[in-house]
């Protein structure tokens, strides 16, 4: 479907890794570093996907061409525009980075179930990567 190349798989693995200190950061009751390596979870495997699409990472990695690459790629494929992915990856930019961890304003429940919903956005970037095998390796 897609070429996989050595960086893609990089950083999904950095996402996974993110994510899973996330949920160690919420059972110690750290909601603030939870939510913040959520946050970054959702930059790496948004990162992953540009990149498995042909975009260029040194490009992606900075936040705002980040955001028009991903916007550019849901005009490009209805399957990005199906599953919300910039929508998503913008609720979590507000209030996972944002609100939670910069300014410390968080509701801790919708915080939570958004901290724990990253693993779905890290399949769903996987998917769309290419990746279908290795989505069952995750958390």
């Amino acid at each position: 479907m897609f070429e996989l190349n050595p960086k893609v798989e990089e950083l999904f693995e950095d996402a996974k890794e993110l994510y899973e200190e996330a949920l160690r950061d919420l059972e110690a009751g750290r909601i603030r570093k939870a939510a913040e390596n959520a946050w970054c979870a959702t930059v790496r495997a948004t990162e992953a996907l540009l990149v498995s699409r042909g975009r260029d990472y040194e490009v992606v990695r900075w936040p705002e061409p980040r955001r028009v690459e991903l916007d550019r790629l849901a005009i490009e494929d209805e399957e990005v525009r199906r599953l919300y992915i910039p929508e998503r990856y913008g609720s979590r930019e507000t209030y996972l980075h944002g609100s939670c961890f910069y300014e410390g304003i968080y509701e801790p429940k919708s915080t939570i179930r958004r901290i724990k919903e990253t693993i779905d956005y890290i399949r769903d970037a996987m998917r769309l990567s290419g990746l279908t095998k290795q989505v069952s390796d995750l958390v």
